[in-house]
């Protein structure tokens, strides 16, 4: 059943046409993502359709009792109100029933003694039950708190940015609608969060249009997929890897009717060539068909780099962390790193939001102080580094000003020199875009000018903080393929688990709380052997106090000594602490010393691994009995 009907939707930028005689239709269940090179009108598509920009002609019909939910790229919030007011907005009865209970229930929190606000609170709760609102307020705090956002009562202007980006979220996912509408829902969210996302969606009762970097949450999510390419609208039935194959058909049918078109035009001009006695009016016609075929054109872009880019020399050392520590809030992020780079290295750092990725790639870059230990930089070493906040552009620049601020030209591997021009043309700014001064670009238009800038720079080594944000599949495509060819190593933090596979072969996961573990491996296989990144997510977003206080040993133990068993354990368990961190500290040496053999340097891995576990489990006991036996000194005393 058809519930949005679009017609005729035209919607120009300037001079610059980004939509033209769009006409389709949104259909009930239907969960289509919507592709395109950033800059041809997509979040503006998405803007028009959820009816915050107006069109310059076209139509859109819908029944009357109909409601379009729409997050967008930078959600803006209310700072004034509280976190379950946010998301519970809205008209309509539920809504506002939701809203009546949570202040009602607030206020007698503050003064819960009042029988006035005791009666508001039963009033309230009737009300909850008359419209089946208990329901709502369950899977409304329920995805909250998946979110990463616990204190349903703090204003919105006491968040840090992330998750205000997550209480945006929330409030598009609770609200009743006819139709999602998510520009980049995945951009700053971690794996686990990503992963709980495709999820819900996949039982969201409404359809849902989404624009995301992400492709395999866009394989996973989708059933449609819409293309917005030079202002027309492609539509596939299918997931993207279906989207794949169908354009892959749809661009070879085009280089097939462009070489019957060459074949045409060849005998065309060779018949005129030759000359004929008389000009009659059907050579003429003839001419001017010959004419309107030379000037046919037919739109195949380049969208992939055939040659090597060079970088300059890379030797032997690399960088190596040698013990790196660093605190930040009182909260230990990592401790003790150690960690040796090596030629043609290909890192992910990944793990949940806040555990020190980025704080990491900073203090081996050199931007960062460390709080204990030492990183070590061969001399030969370039970085290039892309940050999530890149430099501020001067906008009155033309785009082949900024990147000639860099390099005019680079080199390929075999010594051949590419201009900046043909490095724009390669990153999807055909010439004439050149000349556009960057304010005229959109922002993801400037995030891959950006990136092409950072390359222009021929870095040997490559540092990348979450490059997929903001770019679109076609820009990931070429960095893929670019890197795919990068001499030199490449360290990422990412969140975009297709990127993941296809750019690294091992990964530091940072789990929380000072803890991180090492995989020879890609992502895929790291997920298949621990699962879920979930459970990581949830053991670093629990409380410390909890722990604690889960422990049997502090739940108040009344016997006032060591049981014999416990006395032994006590007695040795520092000496297997220290026997663990040996062993540990051998297998690290092996696995250097083990240089290219992979299979050894996986078995050393899976017993450094072990190894760690024992500890960490060591660790802990030695806490528990370490507070027993605190209790029990202080109740001698």
């Amino acid at each position: 059943m058809t519930i949005l009907s679009v017609d005729g939707l035209t919607k120009t930028y300037g001079e610059k046409v980004l939509f033209d005689n769009l006409s389709f239709s949104i259909k009930k269940g239907q969960r289509i993502g919507l592709l395109g090179v950033n800059g041809t009108g997509k979040s503006t598509l998405l803007k028009v359709l959820a009816g915050i920009e107006s069109s310059e002609g076209g139509r859109m019909d819908h029944a009357n009792d109909f409601h379009i939910e729409y997050l967008p790229q930078e959600p803006e919030l209310d700072p004034e109100r509280t976190v379950l007011e946010q998301i519970y907005y809205g008209d309509s009865t539920i809504m506002r029933v939701m809203r009546d209970y949570e202040k009602a229930s607030h206020e007698l929190e503050k003064d819960p003694s009042s029988e006035k606000l005791q009666a508001q609170v039963m009033r309230q709760q009737e009300r909850m039950e008359e419209n089946e609102a208990w329901e709502a307020s369950t899977v409304a705090k329920t995805v909250l708190t998946k979110l990463g956002i616990t204190d349903f009562t703090k204003q919105i202007q006491h968040l840090s940015g992330g998750q205000k980006k997550r209480v945006a979220i929330a409030k598009a996912l609770i609200q009743p609608a006819d139709i999602l509408i998510l520009d980049e829902p995945t951009n700053h969210l971690d794996n686990a969060t990503i992963e709980w996302l495709e999820q819900f969606l996949a039982q969201y009762k409404g359809a849902i249009i989404l624009v995301t970097h992400d492709r395999y949450f866009l394989n996973r999510v989708t059933n449609h997929i819409f293309e917005l390419d030079h202002g027309s609208l492609y539509a596939y039935e299918g997931n993207y890897e279906t989207y794949l194959e169908k354009r892959a058909e749809r661009e070879a049918q085009s280089e097939i009717q462009e070489a019957k078109h060459q074949n045409i035009l060849r005998r065309e001009l060779a018949w005129l060539k030759r000359g004929a006695k008389a000009r009659t009016t059907k050579q003429k016609a003839r001419i001017q068909r010959a004419e309107a075929m030379q000037e046919e054109s037919f739109d195949r872009e380049k969208r992939d780099l055939d040659f090597a880019i060079g970088a300059n020399r890379l030797g032997k050392k690399v960088i190596e962390l040698q013990g790196v520590t660093k605190h930040l809030g009182g909260k230990t992020l990592f401790a003790d790193l150690d960690y040796l780079v090596v030629p043609g290295e290909r890192l992910g750092i990944i793990g949940p939001n806040g555990t020190g990725k980025s704080t990491l790639l900073n203090i081996i870059a050199g931007r960062l102080a460390p709080d204990g230990g030492h990183v070590e930089t061969g001399e030969t070493v370039k970085i290039g580094y892309y940050t999530q906040d890149h430099q501020e552009m001067d906008e009155n620049l033309r785009v082949i000003e900024y990147i000639k601020e860099a390099a005019e030209i680079v080199h390929t591997a075999d010594g051949d020199v590419i201009t900046a021009e043909q490095m724009l043309e390669r990153f999807m700014f055909p010439r004439p875009m050149q000349w556009n001064v960057i304010r005229r670009l959109s922002g993801g238009e400037r995030r891959r000018l950006y990136l092409l800038r950072v390359l222009m720079g021929e870095p040997n080594v490559l540092f990348l903080d979450e490059p997929t944000n903001d770019l679109d599949t076609q820009t990931l495509s070429i960095l893929e393929d670019y890197l795919d060819q990068f001499p030199g190593v490449v360290i990422t933090v990412s969140h975009d688990r297709y990127f993941l596979d296809r750019v690294v072969d091992r990964l530091l996961m940072f789990k929380g709380r000072g803890h991180v573990d090492r995989f020879f491996g890609h992502y895929s296989d790291y997920m298949a052997e621990h699962g879920s990144l979930a459970e990581a997510k949830q053991a670093f977003e629990k409380p410390a106090v909890e722990t604690k206080a889960e422990q049997p040993v502090s739940a108040g133990k009344k016997t006032k000594k060591l049981s014999y068993k416990e006395q032994q354990e006590w007695n040795t368990i520092e000496d297997r602490i220290a026997k663990l961190e040996e062993k540990i500290e051998t297998v690290q040496e092996g696995i250097v010393s083990a240089g290219s053999d992979s299979v050894k340097v996986q078995e050393l891995y899976a017993a450094q691994q072990k190894a760690e576990e024992e500890l960490e489990q060591a660790m802990e006991r030695w806490e528990e009995l370490s507070l027993l036996v605190e209790e029990i000194d202080a109740a001698k005393k």
